[in-house]
């Protein structure tokens, strides 16, 4: 986060980046958020060049991305919106899509989304999914990652992470013991309240794991972490 940048919280609401090709879609989104004390809509967007370009412009925190766009499409985009990010901070992307697309799924997961959300579920769940990317964790919907991950993720196949010069075998190598039960539980969905019940630690100590976890395996979130550990074999679906 580059300095004067105030975190989301900190004495300001989450800004927010609608980009959807429907009007009536950006509409209803903006009436949903801004009903919220702790959520500012910034800017709205058509298409994802004009999504890219007012990210970097207005430096939101979520940018919400739906993926079918006219010209530059939100899988661009995002790749875009994620390469220039400056560090931790954001913008984050959330992407809303549908069931029969999963291969977009994946493919913003490589593009480096931080999210996804059906465009069929709650406001409530839209508005809880900002609140999560704002605060620098991943969120994958329980039945999208079901679905992605039997489909997709394969061990050894070509993974994300690992830092530069360094293969995600040789990251896989310098994780410890405890890391590595810390990233089998993360790709398992668990949370940080769940993984410190599991190994019998602090919240604030499984906090620490997870952020080392990531930082070995060169990773941005939680969401990387999952496909990094299927597409490593460290878990495998169903096991």
């Amino acid at each position: 986060m580059s300095a004067g940048h105030e975190a989301p919280g900190a004495g300001r609401p989450i800004r927010v980046l609608l980009a959807d090709d429907q009007h009536l879609v950006r509409a209803g989104f903006r009436v949903i958020l801004e009903v919220e004390d702790d959520i500012e809509v910034v800017g709205e967007a058509a298409d994802g060049e004009r999504a890219a370009s007012m990210a970097r412009a207005l430096r939101p925190d979520v940018v919400l991305m739906d993926v079918e766009m006219p010209g530059t499409d939100g899988l661009e985009a995002t790749r875009r919106i994620t390469a220039e990010r400056d560090g931790p901070g954001g913008p984050a992307v959330l992407i809303l899509t549908t069931f029969d697309r999963d291969d977009y799924l994946f493919a913003a997961l490589r593009a480096g989304a931080s999210g996804f959300l059906l465009k069929n579920g709650t406001p409530e769940s839209l508005i809880e999914a900002i609140r999560v990317l704002a605060r620098g964790d991943g969120l994958l919907a329980p039945e999208l990652t079901r679905r992605v991950i039997a489909t997709f993720a394969r061990p050894g196949d070509p993974a994300t992470g690992g830092g530069p010069g360094t293969t995600p075998e040789e990251a896989l190598r310098d994780l410890t013991p405890r890391e590595r039960e810390v990233l089998v539980l993360v790709a398992g969905g668990a949370s940080n309240a769940e993984i410190a019940a599991e190994l019998h630690l602090g919240e604030a100590t499984v906090k620490t794991h997870v952020s080392r976890v990531l930082a070995k395996l060169g990773l941005r979130d939680r969401v990387q972490a999952v496909v990094f550990a299927y597409e490593q074999g460290v878990v495998r679906p169903g096991g």
